[in-house]
């Protein structure tokens, strides 16, 4: 250390503060995108939005199911529409997850079923939650989900497998170019983001 920087220590400490502010919005920066599940979740339970509801009824298991008849009006079969599932595991959880079908051609405003199939390959018990994306994004507003397990967290004992369902309905007010909808989830580890926001925060 210099003559100057022990006769003027403003700019140590201002380097300091620097580093504390740079650390406290990376910290809350991480810990509001993880908060963005819960707040997505209690928002759709209030508003409706992106199809979530309550008391939907239960659909057939295993795959996907015939479509559930919906007001005739209501079906473009003019059109079809083809979806495509995608399913990937982030870093730090030791799980599986495979669509148990992974496309389906179907007309605007049927009610479908589509199953995920998820297992936990490790020796504990984990905590996973599911985030979902639509592309193309035009075609978001008109993908509904009525029931998903990406509105709840998932838990799995050790070697565990699940099917976990979506219930869904392409709307018939989709844009007539958009042929082809990709649904995508992404599973995380809820756990371990819960713990790296507390050792960002308490840094």
């Amino acid at each position: 250390m210099t003559a100057a920087s022990v006769d003027n220590p403003a700019p140590v400490r201002s380097h300091r503060r620097l580093l504390v502010k740079l650390l406290a919005v990376i910290a809350l920066s991480f810990a509001f995108g993880f908060a963005l599940v819960p707040l997505y979740d209690a928002l759709c339970l209030v508003t409706g939005l992106n199809g979530k509801t309550v008391g939907v009824a239960a659909i057939g298991v295993g795959g996907l199911s015939k479509p559930v008849a919906a007001p005739p009006s209501r079906i473009d079969r003019s059109r079809i529409v083809s979806v495509e599932f995608t399913g990937t595991v982030m870093p730090g959880l030791p799980w599986d997850m495979k669509p148990l079908t992974s496309r389906l051609d179907l007309h605007p405003g049927e009610l479908h079923q589509a199953m995920f199939r998820v297992s936990n390959r490790s020796d504990q018990t984990i905590v996973g939650q599911a985030i979902p994306s639509v592309t193309p994004g035009l075609a978001a507003q008109h993908f509904e989900k009525l029931d998903c397990f990406c509105f709840a967290q998932q838990t799995l004992a050790p070697g565990e497998t699940k099917d976990l369902p979506l219930t869904f309905i392409v709307k018939p007010e989709i844009d007539e170019d958009i042929r082809t909808i990709t649904l995508a989830y992404a599973f995380f580890n809820t756990v371990d983001a819960k713990s790296t926001a507390k050792k960002l925060v308490t840094r």
